[in-house]
């Protein structure tokens, strides 16, 4: 290539790895924002969260955009090639963040309604570590890091056990209280989606070992014990 081309190839793989820095973020800030609309009972923030899904669907086009041009005129060879396939499956997952972090957001609308239980105090502690663990990826994917995206790949057993004592505790909830049940149901659809967003950010973790390393991950992802979802709730549509 001449140095002309090789400054707008350059450049053109900056803007992508910009465009997932930025899906990241607003992922990030959806999430956080949905489980603030939650806790807080603010059904303003939580109607925001749902309407600004489209940017980060928006973004996600983006990427798609650049990945076919740049697969199409510029051919990449070996780490580049990993970098622009990378780019296309972590902007996938961010996007399945998003669509998670929507979810969240429509069942506070709904307990917005009704009255508070207790267990909603759990919640924002497992989006907390979810939200560190998409932050941890991010990093490691700005800065190319390997073994920080291995780091944060690990604490997915963290939020499984997290969800399994959560689920737990809203059985018994449940079982004490049968005024409970619906309010308990909404937030173990919450809890879930919260579990599938650090399932994706560990999806994350995984093709960012692949991109830098060119091997995947060795070993099985850990995983805590699992426990039977309420009806539908591992399948809820984004």
């Amino acid at each position: 290539m001449g140095d002309h081309t090789m400054r707008a190839y350059d450049a053109e793989l900056e803007r992508l790895t910009q465009a997932i820095t930025r899906m990241g973020g607003l992922a990030e800030s959806q999430l956080d924002q949905a489980i603030g609309a939650l806790v807080r009972r603010d059904s303003d923030l939580a109607a925001h969260v749902v309407a600004g899904d489209h940017q980060i669907d928006d973004l996600e086009h983006e990427v798609q955009n650049l990945t076919v041009r740049l697969l199409a005129l510029r051919q990449p060879m070996a780490i580049d090639l990993r970098a622009i396939v990378a780019a296309l499956r972590i902007s996938s997952d961010l996007e399945r963040i998003g669509d998670y972090a929507a979810n969240v957001a429509k069942r506070a609308l709904v307990l917005n309604r009704i009255p508070m239980v207790e267990p909603v105090g759990a919640i924002p502690r497992m989006g907390r570590v979810v939200a560190e663990i998409i932050r941890e990826v991010l990093d490691a994917y700005v800065e190319n890091d390997a073994d920080k995206a291995l780091a944060a790949w690990r604490r997915d057993e963290e939020v499984d056990e997290m969800h399994t004592s959560l689920f737990r505790e809203l059985i018994t909830y449940m079982m004490e209280d049968p005024r409970n049940i619906t309010a308990c149901t909404h937030l173990m659809f919450i809890a879930k989606n919260i579990e599938r967003i650090g399932d994706h950010a560990t999806n994350v973790a995984e093709t960012i070992h692949f991109q830098v390393r060119g091997t995947p991950i060795a070993g099985e992802r850990p995983k805590a014990d699992a426990i039977a979802p309420p009806p539908r709730a591992a399948e809820e549509s984004p």
